[in-house]
């Protein structure tokens, strides 16, 4: 099976080729241009260093967010489009379940907790449970303040070991370091992972392919988590 996988939900946009299990190329780079050129730009050099054509790919994975509202429509534009061309399968995958999927120790059992940093003094985060090497989701996907989110899980949590894992520590430390002063809490850590998750989402669309959990481009849907700046502002006439 052959797969590309996209991800332009998070400042390091990245694209990986994946052939059954193996990454067979990955492009990614952190730059201000727009993703609307610079992801079809990347694609041709992926695809011309593999010698490959988009028409060979089994199927297309695409990270459906959370993340950037520009981005996230990008890639599931091209990915909407790309499917109903060549009549091909969609597998969607969630950038935090991608971010979960990074803890340390991959058949260990327990609860992991993914941030991505959310801009505007908020974080991207959700809770997952790790059942025999599958991610369980125990707290939905969810934008809020550092501090509200561990004090959600502490609300929940008996004498658990929570594992968080982030691409950018910084916006949860400071509110870990206070939780884990708490009474009764103990200390926690952030385990780090890659920002680049193209090829990660990859690996985990192959085992969604195999059980047949496929999408397509009409139900294909971004999960923005946060509402559009329109819709906070937006008032009734």
């Amino acid at each position: 099976m052959v797969l590309l996988a996209v991800d332009t939900a998070s400042p390091a946009g990245s694209l990986a080729v994946l052939k059954d299990d193996q990454l067979a190329g990955v492009i990614s780079t952190a730059s201000g241009e727009p993703y609307s050129s610079r992801l079809f730009r990347q694609l041709d050099f992926l695809l011309h260093e593999l010698q490959v054509e988009i028409s060979d790919f089994d199927v297309f994975v695409v990270n459906a967010g959370p993340g950037s509202f520009t981005g996230l429509r990008v890639g599931l534009a091209a990915i909407k489009g790309w499917a109903e061309v060549f009549s091909k399968p969609i597998v969607a995958v969630s950038g935090l379940e991608a971010v979960a999927a990074q803890a340390a120790g991959a058949s260990r059992r327990g609860l992991i907790a993914p941030v991505l940093d959310a801009h505007r003094g908020q974080v991207y985060a959700a809770l997952y449970r790790l059942d025999d090497s599958r991610l369980v989701v125990e707290e939905p996907e969810q934008v809020c303040t550092a501090q509200e989110f561990l004090a959600r899980l502490a609300s929940r949590r008996e004498d658990e070991e929570v594992r968080f894992v982030s691409p950018c520590p910084a916006v949860l430390q400071p509110a870990l370091d206070s939780w884990a002063a708490a009474p009764a809490t103990a200390a926690s850590t952030i385990e780090p992972a890659t920002a680049v998750l193209a090829p990660i989402i990859g690996r985990l669309a192959l085992d969604r392919a195999a059980r047949g959990e496929f999408t397509d481009s009409l139900r294909l849907d971004a999960n923005y988590v946060r509402r559009s700046d329109a819709e906070l502002l937006w008032k009734e006439p």
